[in-house]
């Protein structure tokens, strides 16, 4: 099981080895007793199961239950200061090694190293004593952590203003709201100095300017305080703008352990459909049609196809198509919408070559670029459509072409400069700003 050690030659702070975790799970024999059975049905089964017994002997494992494991054969390394995302689909297994990493839960097969004081965010209300005023819990909390009451009385301010429950800090916390137990849960774990902090999905459950704040708060543990932290959540934007590195969890199997960019783009390629290339038969045409799209891809300068890109870096979306009648003047065009159906903008071929002239037929390529530090982070996802300018007729229109994410990881090179938080907006440009000093005497501008 997990355990601190001393004189560890790295700056290794979780190491963890073949890590398994089995449970059993219980079903109803067919033959067996419903919730509608009499007294008379239960003594009768409960007979036969005492002669069965006796002359057959038991197994480990029932015939009416069944071996479930939740992680098997997971091994991994994190390093001292080190932000960590854990993703995957539900039922991936990222609670169940949460759990155990927190020592919650024992693995069934492997073992967790774990270099210094854990603080776990799993589920509302996590170390809180119901019966206990807000006040006492975080004194209770902090003990378990570890820390003195001198240590603690001396976070207690910064602690109480962060969770803002300085009106209820001396109510029993069995009266908090879900939200108000999560502020306060998440403000002690963060503010009595683990050398690890586990946060679950929990932070789901506060508003979404607390949750902002947390994860605001998160970068400076990480970054400033060096403190190593792994961070479950299925929102790609803050897993992208927090962590450096990410681990990938499938059907309870390590399926990757990687910088976040490249765990993300695959993630996505796997769970997003369709992924950030599309390909089309055009074997079945109808015979009026005009045009048909073949392929649809995002990718970078050098043609890789990607599924996430730097906020810093040109993408290109290429539509391959086919021409079947001649003299249409057909025009390419592309729909951008974020994560939550927002249509960012759209654009078409308005050069002279593409808008005015009719096309032979053919197969074609039409290219367009987003430049650099325009589009903000988070997921955006893409429809195709070609057109007939006059009269006006869209002869195709395909949904969700493709689907790619935008990283900004923090390298002062994109509008955000040095500031870490939230960042709203739909869009990022990185604008020219130029600022000059004015004398006051003589009322010229100096440089």
């Amino acid at each position: 099981m997990g355990q601190a050690w001393h004189g560890f030659m790295s700056d290794t702070i979780i190491r963890v080895e073949n890590l398994g975790k089995k449970y059993i799970i219980g079903h109803r024999p067919q033959g067996g007793v419903s919730k509608y059975s009499t007294l008379r049905d239960s003594l009768v089964n409960s007979a036969k199961s005492f002669w069965q017994n006796l002359i057959k002997p038991k197994s480990r494992v029932k015939r009416n239950q069944e071996e479930f494991w939740a992680l098997q054969d997971v091994s991994f390394e994190v390093k001292q200061g080190e932000c960590v995302g854990i993703i995957g689909r539900n039922g991936a297994g990222k609670s169940t090694l949460l759990k155990i990493l927190s020592r919650i839960t024992e693995p069934t097969t492997g073992r967790i190293e774990i270099g210094g004081r854990v603080a776990s965010l799993l589920e509302v209300g996590t170390g809180f004593h119901p019966e206990l005023t807000g006040r006492e819990n975080i004194y209770l909390n902090g003990a378990i952590l570890g820390m003195s009451r001198q240590e603690i009385k001396r976070k207690f301010d910064e602690i109480v203003a962060f969770a803002e429950v300085e009106r209820f800090l001396d109510t029993p916390v069995k009266r908090y709201s879900s939200g108000m137990y999560v502020r306060l849960a998440f403000a002690v774990a963060a503010h009595l100095e683990p050398e690890i902090l586990v946060v679950d999905e929990v932070l789901a459950v506060g508003d979404a300017a607390f949750q902002k704040k947390c994860l605001g708060k998160m970068g400076d543990v990480s970054s400033k305080q060096g403190r190593t932290i792994l961070f479950v959540s299925h929102d790609m934007e803050a897993i992208t703008r927090l962590c450096s590195q990410a681990i990938l969890l499938d059907d309870g199997f390590l399926k990757l352990n990687d910088q976040i960019d490249k765990v993300v783009s695959i993630y996505l390629q796997s769970n997003f459909s369709p992924k950030s290339q599309k390909t089309w038969s055009i074997t079945q045409k109808d015979d009026n049609q005009v045009v048909c799209l073949i392929t649809a891809k995002v990718h970078n300068k050098k043609q890789e196809v990607l599924g996430s890109f730097d906020i810093t870096e040109s993408i290109g979306i290429t539509l391959q198509y086919e021409v079947f009648r001649e003299g249409y003047t057909l025009i390419p065009g592309l729909k951008f919408f974020n994560e939550s159906n927002i249509n960012l903008f759209d654009s078409h071929d308005t050069t002279l070559t593409g808008s005015n002239k009719t096309k032979s037929k053919g197969i074609y390529n039409s290219t367009t670029w987003i430049p650099e530090n325009f589009l903000a982070e988070g997921i955006i996802i893409i429809d195709a459509a070609i057109i007939t300018p006059d009269p006006f007729e869209v002869r195709l229109y395909e949904s969700r072409v493709a689907i790619f994410n935008v990283v900004d990881k923090l390298s002062e090179e994109s509008s955000r400069g040095k500031y870490v938080g939230h960042f709203p907006g739909l869009i990022r440009p990185r604008l020219l700003w130029e600022t000059k000093l004015q004398n006051g005497n003589n009322g010229k501008l100096l440089l």
